[in-house]
């Protein structure tokens, strides 16, 4: 069995509707499915059982699990960006991380876990997914610095050299619509557009940067699960890796790359950053792609214009889920 804790969720629930596509359907689904509405990304999906997170993690301490387990691909966790609850992201995010690696380690399951660009903070100490550079990382929001934590955990005590962590980017893509406000912004933007015929972004704060045009490296779903599931299928690989486009494009890039995919004329709004969001926003991030590469991912991946006219066109716009097509 391949276990997908998140399962339900936005990466989570691409990577079974993929592992489906490549014919497997001995798929557990860990999640804990709450008041949103991320079940529905389940309902076209194939797999064989369904365990809430915590029944899991005490079946799995406990010896209770009565199926071979080939792999734990871990997705859960509270990924808000300005979750201000501490205790909840280490108890969610770290501790629960840890006890799920341990366990791994110790009855030989391929571990392969969910990190992220945000324990990159302000981008000053670059972008490189060198194993020891997490030491040195100063993440700017808390749910950054609960997937450091375990990082830097995992480096210290030698788990890196057997498990994968993957420092995914700007994810965007089909799924994603239970995300509320931490859905990406072609999510909000298509309802923008559809329903006001414009775009609203922040204006930039920084002096480096005109409006509009802060930078951030969008990588489409569909090439996060197929980076993702390249460590399925090689085991011998290990350590923190970069999962993003490998090229940073502005705001301006993505709104415009939606209105073509809709139809319509580009039409930008720029709006002040809220005071919450101005000493914890990035103005850039890229993705260093090189360690991946060298790994032996070469599949091409998806332009950001690409990506966003397959999700716009082919799901937005038909109200579809990965698996419904």
């Amino acid at each position: 069995m391949i276990v997908v804790t998140g399962g339900a969720g936005f990466i989570g629930s691409a990577l079974v509707w993929r592992l489906n596509q490549l014919g497997k359907n001995n798929i557990i689904i860990v999640d804990r499915l709450g008041n949103d509405e991320k079940w529905k990304n389940l309902v076209p999906l194939s797999y064989a059982d369904y365990f809430d997170k915590i029944e899991f993690i005490e079946k799995l301490i406990n010896d209770e699990i009565d199926f071979e387990i080939e792999a734990i691909i871990h997705m859960g966790a509270n990924s808000d960006t300005t979750e201000k609850n501490a205790d909840h992201l280490m108890e969610n995010n770290y501790k629960y991380t840890q006890a799920l690696a341990k366990q791994c380690l110790e009855k030989n399951i391929r571990f392969i876990y969910a990190s992220s660009a945000a324990t990159y903070g302000d981008g000053l100490l670059g972008f490189d997914d060198a194993d020891k550079n997490c030491l040195k990382l100063h993440p700017l929001n808390m749910y950054g610095y609960s997937k450091n934590i375990f990082d830097s955990y995992a480096y210290k005590n030698g788990m890196l050299n057997n498990i994968v962590g993957i420092k995914y980017f700007n994810v965007y893509g089909p799924n994603e619509s239970h995300k509320g406000d931490m859905r990406s912004v072609v999510h909000k933007a298509f309802e923008q557009v559809r329903d006001y015929g414009k775009v609203k972004l922040f204006k930039s704060l920084h002096p480096n940067y005109k409006d509009g045009e802060q930078m951030r490296d969008f990588v489409y779903v569909k090439d996060a699960v197929e980076m993702t599931l390249f460590f399925l299928e090689h085991k011998d690989k290990n350590g923190l890796y970069n999962v993003g486009s490998g090229k940073a494009r502005t705001w301006k890039d993505l709104v415009t790359a939606l209105f073509h995919a809709v139809g319509k004329p580009v039409n930008i709004e720029f709006i002040d950053m809220p005071e919450h969001l101005a000493e914890k926003y990035q103005y850039f991030t890229e993705a260093n792609l090189e360690k991946i590469k060298k790994a032996g991912y070469l599949n091409p991946l998806y332009t950001l214009e690409e990506g966003v006219t397959d999700y716009v066109q082919n799901y937005l716009m038909k109200r579809k889920l990965l698996g419904e097509e």
